[in-house]
């Protein structure tokens, strides 16, 4: 029997010359083409001048439970099943995870087409440090938990890459001065490689001030790590102070600050207690 496999392949989150031609290639030959959209993915072979030999399903959030067990059938069968979604890599803010796991437990070889990456495009043009950096994704939408998240990274020295919908970017961007100080410098990327592409880089507090205008298209924010200092115990009371109240336990809040502050975790909690 051939041996099954999982091509996880990336697609042009804009540009579609930006395609690998081995993309190309994966969707021509496979089994299975298992879409976050089926309607783009028409779109796209349009583009690139292919035409898929295997069947065509749809992968997205609402059905990817249901329908993974069914591809890990086609896969323990001997398919090749190539993965896309609507733009960039799968499994990164997108479906992908679950299939891959499962796949992965089961014993079934997985690969991946190299290819476009806004999360890696945006921290390469926004002029911020790279050589360490941490990918948030899409934050909270309620204010309460959006908060928590970020009260929680105030302290990360890396630089941090989110992504976020046009309407809600600049209530984020207020969040995220509330929480790092409005003069901590970020990077707006909209748009990345399509005909309106903008870049912008600023303060934080700027940033928010601009986007309060409106803004459009796809969204990807770099914010700048937190400097290198030497907290001490009285500093970050007050924070550890506003999570516990907001409802989380102290003892993994003094952990996570330990961890980004270097501070003694028993330094932090037995402060805490005191002040209590």
């Amino acid at each position: 029997m051939t041996e099954g496999m999982l091509v996880l392949a990336a697609t042009p989150i804009g540009d579609p010359a930006d395609a690998a031609p081995r993309l190309a290639r994966e969707l021509a030959g496979a089994d299975v083409v298992a879409a976050e959209d089926t309607r783009r993915l028409r779109r796209l072979l349009d583009e690139l001048g292919v035409a898929t030999r295997g069947s065509v399903v749809s992968y997205h959030e609402h059905n990817e439970r249901s329908r993974t067990p069914e591809l890990l059938d086609r896969l323990r069968d001997g398919a090749r099943v190539v993965l896309v979604t609507d733009a960039g890599m799968p499994s990164v803010s997108d479906p992908g995870y679950r299939l891959t796991n499962v796949a992965v437990e089961a014993g079934v070889r997985v690969t991946c087409v190299p290819g476009p990456s806004a999360v890696l495009m945006a921290l390469a043009v926004s002029g911020l440090p790279t050589d360490r950096f941490c990918f948030e994704g899409f934050l909270p939408r309620k204010p309460g938990e959006r908060a928590r998240r970020l009260a929680g990274l105030a302290h990360e020295q890396r630089t941090m890459v989110f992504f976020e919908a046009p309407h809600r970017l600049a209530e984020m961007l207020v969040a995220v001065a509330e929480a790092f100080g409005g003069d901590r410098v970020a990077t707006v990327c909209r748009e990345l490689t399509k005909t309106y592409e903008e870049v912008r880089r600023d303060r934080v507090a700027a940033l928010a001030e601009w986007a309060a205008e409106g803004a459009r298209g796809e969204i990807t924010i770099v914010v700048a790590g937190a400097p290198a200092v030497q907290a001490s115990v009285e500093e970050v009371l007050p924070g550890i102070r506003a999570r516990v109240a907001a409802g989380e336990r102290l003892k993994a809040v003094c952990a996570q600050v330990a961890e980004a502050t270097g501070l003694s975790k028993k330094a932090l909690y037995d402060a805490a207690v005191r002040d209590r």
